[in-house]
This record gives C-alpha cells, sequence and structure tokens, in this order.
C-alpha cells in the first residue's frame, strides 16, 4: 500500500509517501514547503495570510498525489495551528478549501508520536526524546522503552525568533533573552524534575539542521549523528550578529542550514538549555519521528 502522512508543522508543511507492506514501513518520497506558520499567530490568532500559505502548499501536494493515484492520505497538524485562538475555524476553512481531512493533534499525542517513531529502532531502554519544533517543544522521558513523563513547552524555534531576533542572527542580549524564557519555562514543568544525566534522542528539523552543522564545524563525517552537548553554546556564540564571522564559518552555516537560516540558532538555544538543565553530555539526532510514528500507532495498530 502506497500511504501519504502530511504533516502541517509550525516552520515547515511535509509531504512523505510511504511504502508499506505488513509491518515493514518504507519511505520512497517526500517533499517540504517552508511556509513558517508560527510567524503568522499574530495575538494566539492564525492570521489569513498563514492559512493562504497552507491552502497553497496542499493544493500543490493535492495534485501530485491525484497524478499518481495516491487515495491514501493522512494529514496532520501540530503547535501553530492547535494553539492558535481561532484552530477549529482556520482548520475548517483550509479543509473546505482544499479537499483535505486535516486532523489537530494535541501536544500528549504529538509526544507520543515522536517517541513511537523515533525510538522504534534504538536500542537504549532510557533516555529524554526531544522535538524542538517552530512553536513548542517536545520531551519525552522514556524507561525500559516505555513513556514515564511527557510534556509540551509552549516555546519552539520561530517562535522565539519571532518574539526575540530583530535580524536573520540574534545578538547577545537576544541570546540571553532566549535562554532566560526557556530556562524560566523549565522551572514550572514538575514532570521533569529530578531527571539528570540521561541521554538525548533529538528528531526533527532543528536537530536534524543543528547535526549537519556540527559536523561541518567540527569536522566529523556527514554519517555521524551524535553531537556533544557542551559544543552547543560555541555555536551559537560563533554565529552571533554582533560578532565578526569568518567567510569559512559564514559558508559552512549556509551550505549546513539554508532553509533554516533564521530558526537555527534560536532552536540551539533551546537544545543547549535543555541539555544543560539535564546535565546531559551527548545528543543523537534520529531521522524518525512524527510522522512514522503516526503510522505505527494509528494506521497499522488498527488494522
Amino acid at each position: 500500500m502506497i500511504q501519504a502522512i502530511i504533516d502541517i508543522g509550525s516552520n515547515t508543511v511535509r509531504m512523505a509517501i510511504y511504502d508499506i507492506e505488513g509491518r515493514q514501513v518504507e519511505m520512497i518520497m517526500k517533499k517540504k514547503n517552508m511556509v513558517g506558520l508560527a510567524s503568522y499567530l499574530k495575538n494566539n490568532v492564525m492570521e489569513q495570510q498563514g492559512i493562504d500559505k497552507v491552502c497553497e502548499v496542499l493544493d500543490e501536494y493535492r495534485i501530485f498525489l491525484q497524478s499518481f493515484h495516491i487515495t491514501a492520505v493522512t494529514a496532520f497538524t501540530t503547535a501553530a495551528l492547535r494553539n492558535a485562538a481561532n484552530s477549529s475555524e482556520a482548520v475548517e476553512e483550509i479543509v473546505r478549501r482544499t479537499n483535505i481531512p486535516v486532523r489537530v493533534i494535541t501536544g500528549d499525542e504529538e509526544a507520543i508520536f515522536d517517541f513511537i517513531g523515533a525510538t522504534h529502532d534504538v536500542s537504549d531502554p532510557e533516555g529524554l526524546l526531544i522535538d524542538i519544533g517552530g512553536a513548542s517543544t517536545e520531551i519525552v522521558y522514556y524507561k525500559q522503552h516505555q513513556i514515564v513523563r511527557k510534556v509540551s513547552l509552549l516555546v519552539g524555534s520561530l517562535a522565539l525568533k519571532t518574539k526575540y531576533v530583530q535580524d536573520i542572527l540574534p545578538n547577545g542580549p537576544e541570546i540571553a533573552a532566549m535562554q532566560i524564557e526557556v530556562k524560566s519555562m523549565l522551572k514550572t514543568v514538575w514532570e521533569l524534575k529530578g531527571i539528570r544525566h540521561a541521554s538525548i534522542c533529538g528528531i526533527g528539523g532543528t536537530f536534524k539542521g543543528a547535526c549537519s552543522l556540527y559536523n561541518l564545524l567540527f569536522k566529523r563525517r556527514r554519517e555521524n549523528l551524535t553531537m556533544q552537548a557542551k559544543r552547543f553554546l560555541p555555536m551559537i556564540d560563533l554565529y552571533r550578529r554582533d560578532r565578526e564571522i569568518s567567510v569559512d564559518d559564514t559558508i559552512r552555516f549556509m551550505k549546513a542550514v539554508p532553509e533554516r537560516l533564521h530558526t537555527i540558532i534560536p532552536g540551539l538555544v533551546i537544545a543547549d538549555v535543555l541539555a544543560q538543565h539535564f546535565q546531559s553530555d551527548k545528543i543523537i539526532y534520529s531521522d524518525s519521528g512524527v510522522r512514522e510514528g503516526y503510522i505505527y500507532d494509528q494506521l497499522l495498530n488498527k488494522k
């Protein structure tokens, strides 16, 4: 069976096409559009321009799917539309205009799907799973391959950028302001208190970009998926706009994250604060996440 999964996120809208045979899941291809949906949240209301951009992308995807007669299509949306005061109205308009049913998944559901997808082939029985999105950050603490605690923080890379950063790259005071917000938010999350020295599995676009930049800066093989957490703060400091950035470092930055130039540093700020808070030494990037988790939990388990 060929299955299409569309993920309407806070930064990007992605469509992945999978070949599913029994319980074997293979991604055939994927398409991605940078929409920056979280930036269209004004006073907690999703602006018409943001709705229009989502409709434009979904119409493109619908035409593509019809060309190949792919009828098994699932679409869901996460924090940016979930948290909007006009969430129901916005989603209803998107469905009406594109004829693609869209499910709004909760923060808990997103964390569960992230966990199932990312840890499906992970051998480590205990640790933290973290997904830094554009408008929220999902954190799951698991033990013996079972979820023990999960939380959705209302802070994301694009939301921080929109709130604090006046240019493409942040300066020192803007970085400090972002750090303060993330630290303050963590203090209120009782579910995560007492967790220390846990290994971190990072998923999603922020960690993908971070891993790509890390490998270029520290001369690691392209296939490397392990990052030392202590190097995140120097990476952030390297790309402050109020310091001189070398030509070589500029080239590395543009090569590593061409589509995330404006959100990768705010995302790294979140990752660094989390790693320090949990006293984690390393972060391992996983390329599987919410879409794969949705397939395993919502599609395969329902057969």
